[in-house]
């Protein structure tokens, strides 16, 4: 049986003394129980530290005490500060970001007038500068929203365009997921030093995390000399603005940085002699063939207590916690939210000057690096934001909802599939907007929006805004038209490729509208005005005709009164499909077969899928999507099954009509398989995910591999002419929810009588 033991000690940078320990009923970042803890006493009294962290180890002594409903007896018995550390982990529900936002700015939809604008593209294709142009921000001066070639940030952006106050509500994300993202950082850093990299490379490591997304530096500051000169290496004219500096905070950064980076080298040679002494004269040996294991053994040590019997890991990983909280204490403007331990919730903020609105939304969504050190974007989960944020090339006054998230990034791999938070939002925007580089073919990242909003019966929501237009250059491209045309032949070309996939009829359906739906766009890096004129009119112009594509999307489109009629029999060989479709790239991501076009995936990307899963963290890392793989390979499959009723309650008119009333059966479908995937996937093998990633030793990855393919065969196992209960029940699942779809479209389900 697990011993939980209290300790107190004296927190850098914060006042007084804190209490650790592992909590009985919580579930650490791995998905184990006992969640290391950290938190504030309020006295400076030593005494009285140690008296209540007797009366923590009296609760952890004491099983009886591990419930929620035991809270008000343990009230009248120990002091309030431990009665809130202990229950308040066990009793507090789970944070809805989502929730918090739509209280403080409700986001308005086509009741009242307002289209919605999701935007979709690959990292680095130019969506936020698209949400500069629509919203009229400078992209000098304010730098609202920022932009960069790569991964910039994990919050979504939702501006709602209205006349009135400026107002806006930041979100955060929880203690739980940031202390998971340093905690990799943390290891990431102590293998570098393994690795014998410089101090430099081990701040790199520390500073940012592998998926280019959680950016420490942004919050503790860059390495010294590892900021790039501007003055010195720049291809832009435009003057670079001078950023605040608050006197010897720059020197501050360093010297904790130095501080970590001197507590991580000592965590990691402590590894180092442990695994050292454990190998013996094998040491070597296995480096050399097998280094993967070695490493894997390295990072365990690491985490584990050092000689003196101070957690030293989770110590480390706590400070740099504190040191996240210390910047919202710096945050003078509006309303900040903390939950008990002082992490931060939400922030609101109001105002009626523009200027002074962007400046203070600036902290909490900037890139700008000589802000590093006081920045707070790695921290945030989403930003909504409300005012007269209108395009400044006109006088129009939009009424629509920009909805902006994380890049696609980008992929060779064309099985890879869209993100289930981009998918989930489908239904309740009005135009998905596809940004896109018109220099380049449409690559794997677009190609898969395409299908998947194809698939899931939204193709009439979708529209594509190709920017870089102005950059296309060939001995060909003689005019305007030429490149136009040039660009429409990489969309039809796209198309074309995806009508085996999706299904002819969807797939000419797309063919038939969206090159009526597409705007070509060059030079939104900029401000309208600062173009020349021929080029800029034309921008203006593309710009407009977007606005009005957005807007006219909300009007109503009469529901089919012609419905098909379904043989189910064919739910099961769709099913099939999707299954075979589903397993062997993932297969071949794990590295235990082979599938064109997908390669196999570094065993420590593999781990951190499993973490998240495994920790409740999330079901996806980077371009590692299980649930969205699953949901888009289902949706396929299913949509092919339905381009072929058998029968129709009413002959439809034509094509178009016919398309229509089975794209109604596709979003009915696309409004649940969601849940489908995700329970089969993730909650009925959520102790499997655990036992996967506790894997340790020699072999490991491996053995976690093929543990994780158990897992993803139990879940969508594949039917065959025996079918086992398990394929059985998988089938029924499918066929259930597709015979409700058809049936909310006014379709009907029968068995096909041959004669």
């Amino acid at each position: 049986m697990t011993t939980y033991v209290a300790s107190k000690s004296r927190t850098q940078n914060r006042p007084g003394w804190s209490i650790s320990f592992r909590h009985p009923l919580r579930n650490d970042t791995k998905g184990k129980i006992g969640l290391k803890m950290r938190r504030g006493l309020g006295t400076n009294d030593e005494q009285v530290a140690e008296e209540l962290v007797a009366e923590m180890n009296e609760i952890l002594a004491d099983e009886s005490w591990w419930n929620a409903a035991k809270r008000g007896e343990a009230t009248t018995r120990f002091h309030k500060t431990i009665v809130d550390a202990f229950f308040d982990e066990i009793q507090a529900g789970r944070f809805s970001p989502e929730s918090v936002r739509e209280t403080e700015i409700p986001m308005p939809g086509a009741e009242e007038g307002y289209s919605r604008v999701q935007f979709v593209g690959t990292t680095g294709a130019g969506k936020t500068s698209l949400v500069r142009q629509l919203i009229g921000t400078d992209p000098d001066e304010d730098r609202f929203p920022s932009t960069a070639p790569a991964k910039t940030t994990i919050a979504d952006l939702e501006v709602v365009q209205a006349e009135g106050e400026f107002r806006a509500v930041v979100t955060f994300f929880s203690e739980f997921q940031i202390q998971a993202y340093v905690e990799e950082c943390v290891m990431a850093a102590t293998v570098a030093v393994f690795d014998e990299g410089t101090d430099a490379k081990i701040a790199d490591r520390l500073l940012n995390h592998s998926d280019q997304k959680f950016r420490l530096s942004y919050v503790l500051g860059t390495w010294p000399d590892a900021s790039p000169d501007e003055d010195e290496f720049s291809f832009d004219d435009r003057p670079q603005a001078a950023a605040p500096e608050e006197s010897g905070a720059r020197d501050k950064y360093v010297e904790r940085l130095h501080s970590f980076v001197g507590r991580i080298k000592s965590l990691a040679k402590a590894a180092d002699t442990r695994l050292r002494k454990e190998l013996g004269a094998e040491f070597e040996n296995f480096l050399k063939n097998d280094r993967a294991t070695v490493e894997s053994w390295f990072e365990e040590f690491v985490c584990e207590i050092d000689s003196n019997e101070v957690e030293a890991f989770f110590d480390l990983t706590h400070d740099i916690m504190d040191e996240i909280r210390l910047r919202f204490d710096s945050i003078q403007e509006g309303a900040l939210v903390r939950t008990r331990s002082e992490w931060p919730e939400s922030w609101t903020f109001s105002c009626g000057g523009r200027d002074e609105f962007i400046k203070q939304v600036r902290w909490f969504s900037s890139n700008y690096w000589p802000e590093f050190g006081r920045l707070l974007t790695p921290i945030v989960q989403g930003i909504r934001v409300k005012g007269p944020l209108f395009p400044s090339f006109d006088s129009i006054k939009p009424r629509l909802v920009l909805i902006d998230g994380q890049g696609l990034g980008h992929t060779p791999d064309s099985s890879t599939s869209v993100p289930t938070d981009i998918t989930r939002r489908f239904a309740s925007v009005d135009v998905i907007l596809l940004v896109d580089n018109a220099q380049q073919p449409m690559l794997a990242a677009s190609q898969s929006v395409l299908r998947t909003v194809a698939a899931s019966g939204y193709h009439h929501k979708l529209a594509a805004a190709f920017t870089h237009f102005d950059l296309i250059k060939g001995d060909n491209l003689r005019s305007l038209e030429d490149k136009r045309a040039h660009v429409m032949g990489s969309v039809t070309q796209a198309i074309a490729s995806l009508r085996d996939i999706i299904g002819a009829p969807v797939a000419r359906a797309v063919e038939q509208s969206l090159p009526n739906r597409c705007l070509l766009l060059g030079g939104i890096d900029r401000r309208n005005e600062k173009l020349p004129a021929k080029p800029a009119e034309f921008v203006r112009n593309q710009m407009r005709a977007l606005i009005t594509l957005c807007e006219a999307a909300i009007e109503p489109i009469a529901p089919p009164d012609s419905a098909p009629i379904y043989d189910p029999t064919g739910i099961g060989f769709a099913v099939r499909e999707a299954v075979t479709k589903f397993i062997g790239p993932w297969n071949a991501r794990l590295g235990l077969a082979s599938y064109s076009g997908v390669p196999r995936e570094h065993y420590n990307r593999i781990k951190a899928l499993n973490r998240r899963i495994a920790g409740d963290m999330g079901v996806e890392y980077d371009s590692l999507r299980p649930v969205a793989d699953l949901v888009a390979r289902l949706s396929e499959s299913i949509s092919l099954f339905l381009d072929k009723p058998i029968a129709w309650t009413r002959t439809p008119a034509d094509d178009a009509e016919a398309e229509a009333s089975i794209s109604q059966v596709r979003r009915n479908i696309a409004g649940n398989i969601h849940e489908i995937a995700l329970r089969r996937l993730v909650e009925q093998h959520l102790s499997e995910w655990r036992k996967a990633h506790e894997m340790k030793g020699r072999g490991s990855a491996l053995d976690r591999s093929i543990a994780m393919k158990h897992i993803y065969e139990a879940a969508a196992p594949l039917p065959d002419t025996v079918m086992t209960e398990q394929a059985s029940r998988f089938v029924m699942d499918v066929r259930r929810l597709i015979e409700a779809a058809i049936k909310e479209a006014g379709g009907k389900v029968q068995l096909e009588v041959l004669t």
